[in-house]
């Protein structure tokens, strides 16, 4: 049953976090606007593309150590979601980005638990994660202004005391950012 119900939510989760991901983008950047997202072709770019976006990925690319992968002209946005955080050193990744927009969101640094680290997959493992001045500053040292934000919350429907607190504290911090 409990694995039936975490199921659910993650499900309705990862929904919540597309449908407020594309409402957000979606204001300033009308499709079908060429998108160059950051990452492998995932769950997240299908649904963009749904919504008549045309995104291309960097197709897994190690952006610590290619971040030129990122330099392609010709995109109208490049968008990072949930991906800056993997990186050791995203500074060098988003300097080299050529596009005259950035859609980018994080997780935010919760008090009540740990960085997150899969133990079986490296790829799958946080080095950063941000208070939301931290990004904005990252962003402002490489090149970026912030045009707008948004914060959201990411509730857990499971019993317990962390459930409670993702109720309330923010988790995802997203943000538009132009070229200075």
């Amino acid at each position: 049953m409990i694995s039936r119900l975490k199921q659910f939510e993650k499900k309705k989760l990862t929904q919540r976090r597309f449908d407020k991901t594309y409402q957000f983008v979606s204001k300033t950047l009308p499709s079908p606007a060429k998108i160059f997202d950051m990452g492998t072709p995932n769950d997240l770019s299908d649904f963009l593309i749904d919504k008549g976006y045309i995104v291309t990925n960097t197709s897994g690319e190690d952006l610590d150590l290619n971040p030129e992968a990122l330099s392609s002209e010709g995109f109208d946005a490049v968008t990072s979601f949930e991906i800056l955080e993997h990186c050791v050193n995203p500074m060098s990744a988003l300097k080299v980005i050529k596009a005259p927009r950035l859609y980018a969101s994080v997780p935010l640094t919760l008090w009540f638990s740990k960085a997150y680290r899969s133990k079986t997959d490296p790829w799958d493992r946080h080095f950063h994660e941000f208070e939301d001045w931290q990004f904005e500053w990252l962003l402002e040292k490489s090149g970026w202004k912030i045009v707008r934000s948004e914060k959201w919350t990411n509730p857990s429907y499971i019993p317990g005391i962390r459930p409670i607190f993702r109720l309330i504290t923010p988790r995802y911090f997203i943000v538009e950012a132009v070229r200075k």
